[in-house]
């Protein structure tokens, strides 16, 4: 048997490493992904064949078990953890941790860093909020899916900058801007929206321990310690103690998100003068022993120099989110969809969200009314108020008809109005359904976000064009 080169092994997974790389940088590939997810959870479902593997699948428990041989010590660990509670309150941390290093970047150097920068797309997003609760409470007031209201407020980022880099250039840059940085406030809003309204009843005794413990972080963070792993080890027991006093477990991960350092090891004049320095000696010593050798001994060194001065130069908040991004985009949110979009479909009636009359009631029009009609209206009546009012200015090169396209994708909802449709409800018989008819609503909403959103934005770039010929 003829073995492969290790040469040509190498040089085929760096060509796959790069190939990897590249897609995953295009800015639909997530989106495209998310999406077929979706189908595959819809099929895993509804086929026959794989339909009960995959709820027993979904429903096994996954916890530590420690008995001794006298009974004394019986120990579950976590309680009542399942693989999907797995996924969404463990995995689903690192996905609110990215979020947390997401909006803290943004708000110390991003479009929310000034309150010139800041004021226009959260006051939209205040309003993307607001209106889409209005509108799933005056479908479901005084009803047993009211405690729903908090699905449709939700703005999934991946799936709108998806749409907007296939419209290309339809767009003008500042409504990308404008809508990439209302994403984010988005989610500050929707963390806050579960953090208050969503947790379960509160041990404040066990809160108080996190809050030390966070308070400790805190400390490590202003007095300069730069291990990663001391943050790590506080950030688990921080997610015991909130997993056990109440507070959604996945809130841990944003609050270390705001804990661990910002700043890095060496400021930027070291950083040049180290380089700089670094690379006269790797020039220097290029003629010593054999040219043809590169690098030698002594360039070996400086490198290794030039690196450590490089990495010291970038903190850890955005080593971290640097390194988690890619399992975050195409892991842990692909997993998460497929364990939680995958909604069994008895009779076609599941897909009329138009239906009150069924068990879920209003909930599946209360979601895709507040999603397609909620967002726009909610995003644009609180900006249009802000810039008449002269609290904010309109984006450049951006008109009224324009921005409202744009802010018909803020209905897209997906991620983040799932996580929150798997919260609501509880304790409910009919638990099951309402969140099977809200998860049907969530993707039909989305969808008709994102076609109403296109079309529009193609209706009012071909208007423009016409306009300024």
């Amino acid at each position: 048997m003829k073995l492969i080169p290790i040469y040509t092994w190498n040089r085929s997974l760096l060509e796959f490493n790069r190939k990897r790389d590249k897609l995953s940088r295009q800015p639909w590939a997530q989106g495209v992904l998310l999406l077929f997810c979706v189908i595959i959870a819809m099929l895993l479902a509804n086929l026959p064949v794989v339909s009960t593997y995959y709820k027993s699948f979904l429903e096994t428990n996954v916890q530590i078990h420690l008995q001794s041989p006298n009974g004394n010590i019986n120990w579950l660990f976590p309680h009542e953890m399942t693989i999907e509670k797995f996924i969404n309150d463990i995995l689903m941390v690192i996905f609110f941790f990215t979020v947390g290093l997401e909006i803290k970047r943004e708000v110390a150097h991003g479009e929310l860093s000034s309150v010139k920068k800041a004021l226009l797309p959260v006051i939209a997003a205040f309003g993307g909020v607001i209106m889409p609760a209005i509108f799933y409470t005056l479908v479901n007031k005084g009803t047993a899916g009211a405690s729903g209201w908090g699905i449709p407020t939700a703005t999934d980022i991946a799936f709108a900058v998806c749409i907007l880099s296939v419209l290309g250039d339809r767009v003008p840059v500042s409504l990308k801007v404008f809508l990439t940085a209302l994403a984010i406030a988005d989610d500050l809003i929707a963390i806050l929206v579960v953090a208050i309204f969503y947790g379960g009843h509160i041990n404040f005794l066990l809160l108080g321990l996190s809050i030390v413990v966070i308070f400790v972080a805190w400390l490590m963070s202003h007095f300069g310690q730069k291990n990663i792993w001391v943050y790590l080890v506080l950030a688990v027991i921080v997610w015991v103690l909130f997993y056990y006093s109440g507070i959604h477990a996945t809130m841990s991960g944003v609050v270390m998100a705001f804990v661990i350092p910002s700043k890095a090891r060496y400021e930027r004049s070291y950083v040049l003068h180290k380089i700089k320095f670094f690379s006269n000696k790797l020039i220097k010593f290029d003629q010593v022993d054999d040219e043809t050798m590169f690098p030698n001994g002594p360039q070996r060194h400086f490198l290794r120099r030039i690196h450590k001065t490089a990495y010291g130069s970038l903190d850890m908040s955005y080593r971290v989110e640097h390194a988690l991004s890619p399992w975050v985009n195409f892991v842990i949110m692909p997993i998460f969809a497929l364990a939680n979009a995958g909604v069994e479909i008895s009779d076609l009636s599941y897909f009329n969200v138009f239906n009150t009359a069924g068990v879920a009631g209003g909930v599946g029009l209360g979601i895709f009314l507040g999603l397609v009609l909620g967002k726009p209206v909610g995003i644009t009546l609180f900006s249009f108020l802000a810039i008449k009012s002269r609290i904010c200015a309109m984006p450049d090169k951006a008109k009224w008809g324009m921005f409202f396209a744009v802010a018909c994708l803020g209905g897209i909802g997906f991620t983040m109005s799932i996580f929150v449709d798997t919260l609501s409800f509880s304790g409910l018989e009919q638990v099951e359904q309402m969140r099977n008819a809200g998860k049907i609503a969530i993707l039909m909403g989305s969808l008709a976000a994102g076609v109403l959103g296109s079309v529009l934005i193609t209706f009012a770039s071909k208007g423009n064009h016409s306009a300024e010929n």
